[in-house]
């Protein structure tokens, strides 16, 4: 007999607006945890809450998921975690940049901020290079690096063998390092 998280994800799968609700708040603390990690060594000006909630509006907003199971959602959450990060740092390179408002001297802490937003958009152009020749590794960078998640945790996500996602963590270090050096 299926659980009723199983039952939650078949129901919001068929765009059953409640199930999606309900399965949300059951996964709450978990999606809480995965934004934290999300968020860490990147944009710190945007809270867990809001990235949390920001990834809900998302799932609401697509209509029907198609998920599989339990780590199926999570591997969807951190892709939707990782695009609302990217969409955050090109917002705010384009207001530092000018945006229309009048210019104002940068502080330390405002070039740590682009600084930051810089890096989270060349990490995002070298993963979408790397998903066109390597879209395996730039699924296991993603649930790493931007999801936080353990080798063990993308291994659960990507129903793929623990081994399988060592040989691809390793592998899309070194072609990310190559390529970021650049």
């Amino acid at each position: 007999m299926p659980g009723e998280l199983t039952l939650l994800l078949e129901a919001a799968n068929k765009g059953d607006q409640p199930a999606l609700n309900r399965l949300v708040a059951l996964l709450y603390v978990d999606l809480r945890k995965l934004a934290h990690r999300c968020r860490k060594g990147e944009i710190q000006d945007l809270d867990t809450t809001s990235l949390v909630h920001e990834c809900y509006l998302r799932f609401l907003k697509s209509g029907q998921l198609e998920v599989r199971d339990r780590s199926h959602f999570f591997n969807l959450a951190a892709r939707v975690m990782r695009q609302l990060l990217v969409d955050y740092a090109r917002e705010r390179l384009a207001r530092k940049r000018g945006g229309g408002v009048p210019h104002v001297e940068l502080r330390d802490s405002d070039a740590a901020e682009q600084a930051e937003a810089e890096h989270c958009l060349d990490v995002d152009q070298a993963l979408e290079r790397l998903a066109e020749i390597r879209p395996m590794q730039a699924s296991v960078v993603e649930c790493r690096f931007f999801a936080g998640l353990t080798e063990e945790e993308t291994a659960e996500a990507m129903d793929r063998s623990l081994r399988s996602v060592q040989r691809d963590w390793q592998a899309a270090r070194v072609w990310l390092a190559e390529h970021l050096k650049q």
